[in-house]
């Protein structure tokens, strides 16, 4: 009982202690078809380019990740920078909104207002939602200055290119990772890839920590350990 309480605790710490490495960045993102969304968004993080942006993409194809990552480059470049999902902030140097179907009718006036006080004065605004703006359940004014801008599709990682992801971070970690378990991983785990990457990482402490190879019984035990995933 006691090993198994001591064997618990150290996977919580284990799964705290790799949060932070895991804080969305336009670094850490894994590409994909995204090539020129992903320049684009560095254009704008840093004061050049079209000031406006709308991404569409279905869930867990990346979108919440290029949002904040957007944001966090700006304010360390010095800019003010805001990110929300369900309001929306006052103007600055870049406001994303994330999740437009999110705002209610007064949050969307208060967004067609502030695209048009940015266009007026300056500063990037990034908008996402999970359709084209012509498909929008939203006002019709806000749904016409959403499609003014640059538009966006989001590209999910196809499991292809999230197994070479994840084999590539593998070998960058030295962990010799079987096909079989980045096969589970992909069927059980969650989709999008820093959770997928998390988790990852989890499998690879608790290796080291137990001197074994890494394979689907421990993989099952990391994920069971986090209440991830279906196992």
């Amino acid at each position: 009982m006691g090993e198994a309480h001591s064997a618990t605790n150290f996977m919580t710490q284990l799964l705290l202690n790799i949060a932070p490495d895991w804080l969305p960045t336009l670094n850490n993102f894994v590409v994909g078809r995204n090539v020129e969304l992903l320049s684009t968004l560095r254009q704008i993080s840093i004061g050049t380019g079209d000031r406006c942006l709308y991404l569409w993409g279905e869930s867990a194809s990346g979108r919440t990740h290029l949002m904040q990552a957007a944001v966090m480059h700006a304010r360390s470049l010095g800019q003010v920078a805001k990110y929300a999902r369900g309001t929306v902030p006052d103007a600055a140097s870049m406001v994303a909104v994330d999740d437009v179907e999110a705002l209610d009718g007064a949050g969307q006036v208060a967004l067609f207002a502030l695209y048009n006080c940015m266009r007026e004065n300056g500063g990037a605004l990034l908008v996402s939602g999970a359709s084209a703006p012509t498909h929008l359940a939203v006002r019709d004014d806000l749904r016409t200055r959403l499609g003014w801008g640059l538009v966006y599709q989001v590209h999910a990682l196809s499991d292809e290119e999230k197994m070479q992801a994840l084999e590539q971070h593998a070998q960058a970690r030295g962990l010799a990772l079987p096909r079989e378990v980045t096969q589970y991983l992909l069927r059980h785990g969650q989709r999008d890839m820093p959770a997928l990457l998390g988790l990852l990482d989890a499998m690879d402490a608790q290796c080291m920590r137990l001197q074994r190879a890494p394979s689907v019984p421990l993989l099952k035990d990391v994920m069971q350990t986090f209440n991830l995933g279906s196992v």
